[in-house]
């Protein structure tokens, strides 16, 4: 597990389709990014369990987060600490796996969340 490339599960490729086609976000590292930071945004620790990331939706680090990595990097790596690990390359890894498809998760769970204006407001709140 690295983060040279982030995968996505199945399931959270087809809510990001949905999503896609409900607030007219065409780029998947766009509504990632919004995911990541939704979940972050959460003080709760994810439900860890194994995720499969075996759909056909792949990126880079570099798509993914765009000209902000470093910042990204960094709000792994604390969020890493705060939730009691140690900030290795294999444990931001695994949180960036578990934020994104938990953000990717609230993302489709809220119909506010349908228009850019309830994304913003979403993390912005």
């Amino acid at each position: 597990m690295s983060l040279e490339n982030v995968r996505l599960s199945q399931p959270a490729r087809d809510r990001l389709i949905r999503l896609k086609r409900t607030t007219g976000i065409t780029q998947w590292n766009v509504l990632c990014r919004w995911a990541l930071a939704l979940s972050l945004k959460d003080p709760s620790t994810p439900l860890v369990k194994d995720i499969v990331t075996d759909s056909n939706v792949e990126m880079t680090w570099k798509t993914f987060a765009g000209q902000h990595g470093d910042i990204y990097l960094a709000l792994l790596k604390q969020r890493c600490v705060t939730d009691g690990e140690d900030p290795t390359d294999e444990n931001v890894a695994k949180a960036l796996t578990v934020h994104l498809h938990r953000g990717i998760g609230y993302l489709g769970g809220h119909k506010e969340l349908t228009v850019i204006e309830g994304l913003v407001g979403s993390v912005a709140a």
